[in-house]
């Protein structure tokens, strides 16, 4: 579909790959662009890699982050939590996480509920 592009290095995504941190789903953006994918790699680590939050705390919103009804990355919740155990985080917290990151869904009852409302209000031809 596209033409090759030229060899890059790309020590971030290498990184990832030997890491467990790369998603397959991945693959294609990388086969298409790997300079981009690698730059937008970078970029994302960036804020990881200066250390301001503990190991723990990171994890921690891993976790949130994944586990969002927006993200959703089942491999990436395993990958934290095995982590976050792993640092010493209480299995408590990242149960409290994750109830936390559960009421983002409830948006959905937020949009939908008051539309839902609004349109059995409505005439309806079919009535």
């Amino acid at each position: 579909m596209f033409d090759s592009p030229a060899p890059v290095s790309t020590p971030v995504v290498d990184g990832m790959r030997a890491g467990g941190s790369w998603n397959p789903l991945w693959d294609q953006l990388y086969e298409w662009d790997p300079e981009w994918t690698e730059r937008f790699m970078a970029m994302n680590a960036t804020p990881i890699a200066r250390h301001i939050f503990p190991p723990e705390f990171v994890e921690l919103l891993s976790i949130a982050i994944d586990a969002s009804c927006t993200h959703m990355y089942a491999q990436g919740v395993r990958r934290h939590i095995r982590a976050a155990l792993d640092l010493g985080v209480p299995p408590e917290q990242i149960l409290t996480v994750l109830q936390m990151v559960s009421v983002l869904g409830i948006h959905a009852c937020n949009l939908g509920i008051p539309i839902l409302a609004e349109e059995l209000g409505k005439p309806r031809p079919d009535r």
